[in-house]
């Protein structure tokens, strides 16, 4: 079963520096950084996905922003197997051609890590099982940020560990290193 990596919105804005800071940014991106080094040792493809506001005057991924830019350890390297998809929406599948690129890498099989687990990669993730990708939701490479509901500040933890859950409806959910070290595939 050929699979496909696909990385969302790890873009710069998101860490520390940037416009909309999240939680646990730096060890999302290392272990985002070790999917992407098995993926490129495989030989199999990578979509990263790339979030962008039309309004210049956007609260963060304004268009042509630094803060819009994937963040810069993460760089594809430009061969073949190796795609930017560019959304406006949080599914990455919708109005974009993510679907096409990855029938035209003959993709069986989704691997998912990103930001923010609440939106994007719930989206996303969600999407691809009602196309039956048999997702991979690797849940150490995923992240997002404090919430608030009903006057209460939800932490950010409580926030990603209720959608991880929720999410093992969907897609199988494991740890970055037990994906490596396993080479698992289908639920």
């Amino acid at each position: 079963m050929k699979q496909g990596l696909i990385i969302i919105d790890v873009q710069n804005d998101y860490f520390p520096t940037g416009k909309f800071t999240l939680n646990n940014t730096e060890l999302t991106l290392q272990n985002t950084l070790k999917l992407q080094k098995h993926f490129r040792s495989q030989q199999l493809p990578i979509f990263y996905i790339q979030h962008i506001k039309s309004d210049p005057h956007a609260d963060f991924f304004a268009n042509g922003s630094l803060g819009a830019e994937i963040h810069p350890s993460l760089l594809p390297l430009g061969n073949l197997h190796e795609y930017l998809v560019k959304k406006t929406f949080p599914n990455s599948f919708y109005q974009t051609e993510l679907q096409k690129k990855l029938q035209q890498e003959q993709i069986q099989q989704i691997v998912i890590c990103g930001m923010m687990s609440h939106m994007c990669v719930d989206s996303t993730t969600r999407h691809a099982s009602e196309l039956g990708y048999q997702p991979i939701l690797i849940h150490d490479a995923c992240t997002t940020c404090d919430l608030e509901f009903d006057g209460k500040t939800i932490p950010s933890q409580v926030v990603h560990n209720s959608f991880m859950s929720a999410l093992t409806n969907f897609a199988s959910v494991v740890s970055c290193e037990m994906f490596v070290q396993t080479k698992q595939t289908v639920l």
